[in-house]
């Protein structure tokens, strides 16, 4: 059964991570939330072992990050995703990292990604077998709400 969002992905923010204002540093952000991206990959057959094996992999076309709370050191997150869309190429999907323990969010992420045949280095039409679990999980986000800073826009508001 596929959960709604899904909410596979765990880890604890590392020292190395840390930078000189005692918080993580904006960069680890984006690690997290690859290692998120990979799990859904894996979910749906597009993960390491897939581009190996086809030379074929997914590729990011466009992000964008909002960053709401700092975290510290061993904060402990987990990060819920929830696929938006998909066609037979692309997949867009959210990311939002939570602290596990105390409930906030840190940080939310909206990407964008499209399959990438690896010799051409072009886009290519994703296997039909992604395209199943895709569908199987439009049909258990389909109830979700789409998040509030989906599609938001960056700049100073007057």
């Amino acid at each position: 059964m596929i959960e709604a969002p899904l909410a596979r992905h765990r880890e604890k923010v590392r020292k190395e991570w840390i930078d000189y204002n005692g918080h993580m540093n904006v960069a680890y952000y984006l690690v997290i939330f690859d290692h998120a991206t990979d799990v859904l990959l894996d979910l749906v057959g597009l993960g390491e072992r897939y581009s190996e094996g086809s030379n074929a992999g997914t590729f990011a076309m466009e992000a964008h990050v909002t960053y709401q709370r700092e975290l510290l050191l061993d904060s402990p997150v987990v990060v819920k995703t929830q696929l938006l869309a998909f066609d037979h190429k692309r997949i867009h999907y959210f990311h939002r990292m939570l602290h596990e323990q105390e409930g906030y969010c840190a940080a939310t992420l909206e990407q964008l990604s499209i399959h990438v045949d690896h010799g051409t280095r072009r886009s290519a039409p994703l296997p039909d077998a992604a395209l199943r679990t895709l569908e199987e999980l439009r049909t258990a986000h389909a109830a979700l709400e789409a998040p509030a800073e989906m599609g938001s826009r960056i700049g100073i508001r007057r």
